[in-house]
């Protein structure tokens, strides 16, 4: 058996692999629509959160991989943002 210790970020984004797909059962089960809306947006914040973390090298430790994954939600919000202020004007240009 191994003893090293895997790296912060490898096991983070091993965790939100297992999380997405257990979202998508929770969607996918048709028994409560409480666990359907708790499997919805667990399966938003995990998108995201693999995004960010798919773009952090697996060997950052903990303290490397939580500034690289601020930095790269930041940057998702101010696209989501931009986007959500610029809609109006752009749909005006098609008319």
């Amino acid at each position: 058996m191994n003893s090293a210790k895997r790296p912060f970020a490898a096991v983070v984004q091993f965790i939100l692999a297992i999380w997405m797909l257990v979202s998508i059962v929770m969607i996918g089960q048709q028994f409560s629509m409480n666990i359907y809306q708790i499997g919805l947006i667990s399966l938003v914040v995990t998108a995201f959160s693999q995004i960010a973390f798919g773009n952090i090298p697996a060997t950052a430790n903990f303290r490397r991989s939580m500034v690289l994954y601020f930095r790269i939600i930041l940057i998702i919000v101010i696209i989501f943002v931009v986007s959500i202020l610029a809609a109006p004007y752009l749909v005006a240009l098609g008319r």
